[in-house]
């Protein structure tokens, strides 16, 4: 064989070795992506849902709770949306190249207090919704009350909310 003959089989060789190991990877994180989407799909829903908690009520009042906490989440919705807005707006400052330390901060600062006022509201609602209820059906709605993130934010791409980030509204 001439040298020239082995230097194109060692350059086939060499890539097609790459190929190998390229596809060999995607493999591995494929498989470890669809693992946790099985894993995921097998755990339980989160055990204080609002709907699942609904659910333990009494029939007789479980239309009028629901419709009551949707009702609710519809009146915060506006801030929770303008508290994400605000977000995305010192993003995108902190992005651009005319960087204003000052807005961004004030932007986030707007963002927190739409979000307590979103959150203030929810909280507000449920209270009340709370007052109206038995012993019974207080005692299993009361969950409501606890701060805990979702848990998929769309916000984050998708990743687990920390334990103590508000809800942006009852889903249901």
């Amino acid at each position: 064989m001439s040298s020239k003959t082995l230097k194109i089989a060692l350059a086939a060789s060499v890539a097609l070795n790459l190929f190998a190991v390229a596809a060999g990877a995607t493999l591995l994180v494929t498989r470890a992506q669809v693992e946790d989407r099985v894993e995921a799909q097998h755990r339980p829903a989160r055990a204080g849902s609002p709907m699942r908690l609904i659910d333990q009520l009494d029939p007789d009042v479980r239309e009028r709770v629901r419709d009551q906490l949707r009702a609710s989440a519809l009146e915060a919705r506006p801030d929770f949306e303008e508290a994400r807005l605000k977000r995305r707006q010192a993003v995108e400052m902190g992005r651009s190249a005319t960087f204003d330390a000052a807005r961004a901060e004030a932007l986030l600062a707007e963002s927190r207090t739409a979000e307590l006022r979103g959150r203030a509201r929810l909280e507000a609602d449920a209270v009340a919704l709370l007052a109206t209820l038995e012993p019974d059906d207080r005692r299993a709605l009361s969950e409501i009350l606890t701060r805990r993130g979702r848990v998929a934010n769309r916000d984050r791409g998708g990743r687990s909310a920390p334990a103590d980030a508000p809800k942006a509204a009852p889903s249901t």
